[in-house]
């Protein structure tokens, strides 16, 4: 399997093949060869339907019956590659060479690449297209870069200030303490503080301790297991309690959270039922819905538990099965790599559920867990141990 963006006789291609055909797109306009004009390129594929948009014109070829699955396990490259024995003779017209020009601001499924010299796993012969200490994206939040004889500087715009237009003015004299973030609320020209776990208050200076987690809607805690590698991931297992009155929310989402390629196994309300989703390696996320509207929002507290054996999920409510299934008979991928991470009650403040999760859960979950244990181990996780950001103390009331 391959996709790949090339650039052949002036014309934008993406070509890609899920396992069975070669699909070929190309742009109708070409692109100016004079250097001076950048182009805005966009190209994927949903399912097995590709689309092509350079300039805001949009190609696209519709799906025929076959293949819905990009399959690939080689590093992502930009530019080039390190060997020609890694480029599919489908993928390119000719003889592969390498591109010659600029590129800036890739984002894979919604995330961006880092351009710089740290982040890549590797290159070479790659410079500064800009050929100044500007560069791209310097200057933050649309700040302009000028060249200095030491160096650079930026002209921000009126609501944010910093060498390079990283801070928000509302949050310049801000009093959050020094474990918290400063969020800056423009519309009210002030800000509040989000509180590190373990933290409480308006300026987040009062230490708190709990043992049952509350979530307020843009709370969420990152677990890191510290026994991943020694896990049998093909049997997997995760219970918990929680108490809700809200019909939608991510309680737990067991994976990296990262793009497609990461397995996952999530727990969480849809239309005021319970929803498991479960993704294994096939990119294809296996939604598991209770059939019945169970009590899940009626503010009590209620015990699930789902169990992974290989390919077969069962899902436990209240310490009833409700839900049974084999995601994958034919036995492809058996282990859950969720790469150690556990994430309850949303993602990283500022990534938002409904896209991190593509649209299988709608917003963070507000309410309480406690009692979270993992596979078979014979203790509770320390949800205080981890990281996290506007969870409080559930203890007590409400």
């Amino acid at each position: 399997d391959f996709l790949c963006i090339s650039l052949v006789n002036g014309f934008i291609q993406l070509r890609y093949n899920l396992g069975d055909k070669t699909v070929i797109l190309q742009t109708f306009q070409k692109v100016h060869a004079n250097g001076n004009t950048w182009h805005s390129l966009k190209a994927g594929r949903a399912g097995n339907e590709g689309y092509l948009d350079l300039d805001g014109i949009n190609i696209t070829q519709k799906a025929s019956p076959g293949m819905n699955v990009l399959d690939t396990h080689t590093d992502f490259f930009v530019g080039g590659v390190s060997s020609l024995n890694l480029v599919n003779s489908m993928a390119v017209e000719n003889e592969p060479t390498s591109f010659t020009g600029c590129v800036r601001e890739i984002v894979i499924n919604n995330r961006e690449l880092k351009l710089t010299v740290t982040d890549p796993k590797g290159g070479a012969n790659v410079g500064d297209c800009d050929g100044t200490v500007c560069g791209y994206t310097v200057c933050k939040n649309n700040g302009t870069c000028q060249v200095e004889n030491s160096g650079f500087s930026c002209s921000c715009p009126q609501e944010w200030i910093g060498s390079t237009c990283e801070q928000s003015i509302h949050c310049s004299q801000n009093r959050c303490g020094s474990q918290a973030l400063c969020i800056p609320q423009p519309t009210s020209f002030s800000y509040i503080c989000a509180c590190a776990l373990g933290w409480s208050g308006k300026y987040c200076d009062s230490k708190i301790e709990f043992f049952i987690a509350k979530f307020v809607g843009n709370s969420y805690i990152k677990y890191t297991d510290p026994y991943y590698g020694k896990r049998d991931l093909q049997h997997s297992r995760i219970s918990l309690n929680f108490t809700t009155n809200q019909t939608e929310g991510l309680i737990v989402w067991m994976g990296k959270g990262e793009d497609e390629d990461n397995d996952f196994l999530a727990i969480g309300l849809a239309n005021g039922t319970l929803k498991v989703v479960i993704n294994l390696g096939e990119r294809i996320s296996v939604p598991l819905i209770h059939s019945k509207y169970s009590t899940c929002c009626d503010e009590r507290w209620h015990f699930v538990t789902v169990v992974q054996n290989e390919t077969c999920i069962k899902v436990y409510l209240d310490e009833e099965l409700i839900l049974f299934e084999d995601i994958d008979p034919q036995r492809k991928y058996t282990a859950l790599n969720y790469g150690g991470i556990c994430y309850f009650g949303g993602f990283e403040i500022g990534r938002k559920v409904n896209i991190v999760t593509t649209g299988l859960f709608q917003k963070e979950f507000v309410g309480k867990i406690k009692d979270v244990v993992l596979f078979q181990d014979s203790k509770k996780i320390q949800l205080m141990k981890a990281e996290g950001y506007n969870v409080y103390n559930g203890n007590y009331g409400n």
